[in-house]
């Protein structure tokens, strides 16, 4: 009983049962580093104040720099029955120098100090996320850059729709990465404001610098009100939030993979290194790797429910439920990171099968709109034309042919208008070609994309160099 730091107010001890239960130190462990940073922001604030002598705050800035230097090399185990890290680290501070270790925690709670710790371990996690995010982006734009003219169908509703390359699909994705980088630098910039100086709820009695506390942390600046800042997780809400569209789209594009490397499309083919087999049919080559992100996206989003859950009644300010925002966020974290880590060296190694491609494209009629664009370029409403094209398409299933292998007799018989250039019109390459309209997929309309993805790629970059 005599290690809690709250046991003066308290005559029985606190059940075994109930110390387990309430310790967090399992996985609140991962953030030594961002706890000691802000002790010693915190002691170097109360040294410079005059609120403790400038002495004892170096001395414990520098056991501080030798607890994190010996945890780091493992020197120092953590305790695991210690109820948090944040109390392993002042125990062991105080046991290495006594009471000297004692002034740290002056003007200060475990509420603010927990808050702080949180900020700082998401923050750099951002910029972790953010790093694999663009591994990616880079991925997806040299494999776009190759095939700027492999032809393949475009779907809606899962039916081949129009033609399209390649690389314009895959630019699609490139836009929905760029957006999530986006978010999460939006995530940043709110999420950037120091907690610490706000105390339990109600600040403190002491002339506290929390200006400087917030600028030797890197902070833009201290959050305005105290109990806001001590009982405040939209940040972890917000980032869940980014990272379960991260998820999101990693897992449409991991459901397409399965789809293309199965044998009904046969448009790639995974790496051995990064597909599985089966257990009793010899044949089998499994997309492991996608359909794990498919699940892990459900847990992900799980976490995001678990979080506004958990906030969604609570009076202010510090209420213990909100321990349980670190095991949800740091699952999100950590399943996000792995799951980038994984796709994009598979998404390099893949091979891609352009002739399957086209040969889909070539079939389901995808050239059936650019057959009524040719006659409405030569002057007959669309609605007409696009009665007379589907009538082209009904007698081409009866007669087993295609638009390109139906005798231009039979088109005749529908419009005059038609005449031999009709085949140039309609072939896959020209479909392809004379999408020039901005975002489309035409060779140099999808180069044009990839320039402006680069464009804001590097512009991103730039930022945080």
């Amino acid at each position: 009983m005599a290690d809690m730091m709250w046991a003066g107010r308290f005559s029985k001890q606190v059940d075994d049962t109930v110390n387990a239960f309430n310790s967090s130190i399992a996985f609140d462990a991962r953030m030594y580093k961002h706890d000691i940073l802000g002790s010693i922001a915190h002691v170097t604030m109360l040294g410079d104040c005059g609120i403790i002598p400038k002495n004892d705050s170096l001395e414990i800035v520098r056991e501080l720099e030798n607890i994190s230097a010996d945890i780091q090399s493992g020197k120092l185990a953590l305790d695991p029955s210690a109820e948090d890290i944040h109390m392993f680290i002042e125990s062991e501070l105080t046991k290495r120098i006594g009471d000297v270790g004692k002034k740290l925690h002056t003007a200060r709670s475990r509420n603010d100090q927990v808050a702080l710790d949180l900020r700082l371990y998401l923050r750099d996690e951002i910029k972790n996320i953010q790093h694999l995010i663009v591994d990616l982006i880079n991925t997806v734009i040299l494999i776009a850059e190759k095939h700027t003219q492999t032809v393949m169908p475009g779907y809606t509703h899962l039916q081949r729709a129009q033609p399209i390359t390649f690389a314009h699909h895959l630019m699609a994705y490139v836009s929905m990465l760029l957006r999530d980088l986006q978010r999460l630098d939006d995530v940043y910039k709110r999420m950037n404001y120091c907690p610490l100086g706000c105390g339990a709820l109600a600040g403190t009695t002491y002339k506290t610098d929390r200006h400087q506390t917030s600028r030797l942390l890197g902070f833009s600046a201290p959050m305005e009100n105290s109990l806001d800042g001590v009982s405040d997780r939209d940040y972890c809400i917000e980032l869940n939030c980014a990272i379960s569209l991260i998820m999101t789209h990693l897992s449409r594009f991991s459901e397409e993979i399965i789809l293309w490397c199965s044998w009904e499309f046969k448009f790639i083919e995974l790496d051995d290194a990064f597909a599985t087999g089966s257990s009793i049919m010899p044949q089998k080559k499994n997309p492991d790797v996608t359909e794990l992100i498919r699940g892990k996206t459900g847990r992900v989003n799980g976490n995001l429910v678990t979080l506004l859950t958990m906030m969604k009644g609570l009076p202010l300010a510090y209420n213990k439920d909100m321990q349980e925002d670190k095991e949800a966020i740091f699952d999100s974290v950590d399943n996000v990171k792995l799951c980038l880590k994984t796709f994009t060296p598979m998404l390099a190694s893949m091979r891609v099968i352009e002739s399957n491609m086209r040969s889909a494209a070539a079939k389901g009629f995808i050239n059936a709109t650019d057959c009524a664009d040719y006659l409405v370029k030569k002057g007959l409403p669309f609605r007409d034309a696009y009665k007379i094209t589907g009538t082209l398409v009904a007698l081409c299933i009866e007669k087993g042919l295609t638009l390109e292998t139906l005798p231009l007799d039979e088109y005749r018989k529908m419009s005059e208008l038609f005449t031999d250039d009709l085949y140039n019109a309609i072939s896959l390459d020209t479909c392809v070609k004379e999408r020039m309209s901005y975002g489309g997929p035409a060779p140099d309309a999808v180069a044009v994309q990839i320039q402006n993805a680069k464009k804001m790629l590097n512009d991103f970059i730039d930022c945080y160099e």
